[in-house]
């Protein structure tokens, strides 16, 4: 009978792969947006996107193991707004990840950097096992510039875009901590910590913020020096071991 018990417990006993898929499925934004913004959720417009998620957590984290937080700004068109899985494109999913998307092919230059930071690190499984990373608003933002084609745009590119939406990002980011994180996090880009510290000390969310140049900032404008950021990253993030 306590064996039966056991067997049970263990057998219902989320994996963290089973928490990330949980949360994702259930994300929706129904709040306020300044005109000319929109937000997009790729789990609710493509079937395979949602199918391609749950394959990448299942694989690389399906068990309880304590990870630390990598948080980026919100995803793009090109990169999560489309797999599903924060700072990887169609390309690096496939090649890297093994996963294969029929419905869209995609490149994004913030996916380039943090899988040759991964590769580095000593490649997926490896970086997986230690690292989780999403957004503070986990949903892709989208832009009317002025010619009418929209663009990417940033959860704080506006200032009443973000007062709209911060109530949400505070949310999620608690649901992100209740997945089993430590408290330390490690915040991509500098802007985007600026106001991660402004959330945080509203909301008391982290003991402690480690930030780094954002992987677009460095595949635009820092290329030459990729490597040195590359280090920069690996030694921070070991930091903590």
């Amino acid at each position: 009978m306590m064996l039966k018990r056991l067997l049970k417990s263990k057998l219902m006993k989320k994996t963290f792969a089973d928490k990330i898929i949980a949360f994702n499925k259930q994300l929706n934004y129904s709040g306020e947006l300044p005109d000319n913004f929109q937000v997009l959720n790729p789990y609710l417009s493509n079937p395979e996107t949602l199918d391609v998620m749950q394959q990448f957590y299942h694989k690389y984290y399906n068990d309880n193991n304590k990870r630390k937080f990598i948080i980026g700004i919100n995803p793009s068109r090109h990169g999560a707004g489309v797999t599903g899985v924060p700072f990887t494109d169609t390309k690096r999913l496939e090649s890297v990840c093994g996963i294969k998307m029929e419905s869209a092919h995609t490149h994004e230059i913030s996916s380039v950097f943090i899988y040759d930071l991964i590769e580095e690190y000593g490649g997926a499984k490896k970086f997986y096992e230690q690292f989780y990373i999403n957004s503070p608003f986990p949903l892709a933002i989208i832009q009317k510039n002025k010619s009418g084609n929209w663009i990417n745009a940033n959860y704080y590119d506006d200032v009443e875009l973000f007062k709209m939406v911060k109530d949400f990002m505070i949310d999620s980011l608690k649901k992100h901590i209740s997945l089993g994180l430590a408290d330390e996090v490690f915040v991509l880009g500098k802007k985007n910590a600026t106001f991660i510290n402004k959330i945080n000390n509203e909301a008391k969310l982290f003991e402690k913020i480690t930030v780094f140049e954002h992987p677009r900032y460095i595949q635009q404008y820092k290329s030459k020096e990729k490597q040195l950021y590359i280090d920069k990253y690996i030694m921070a993030l070991n930091s903590t071991e």
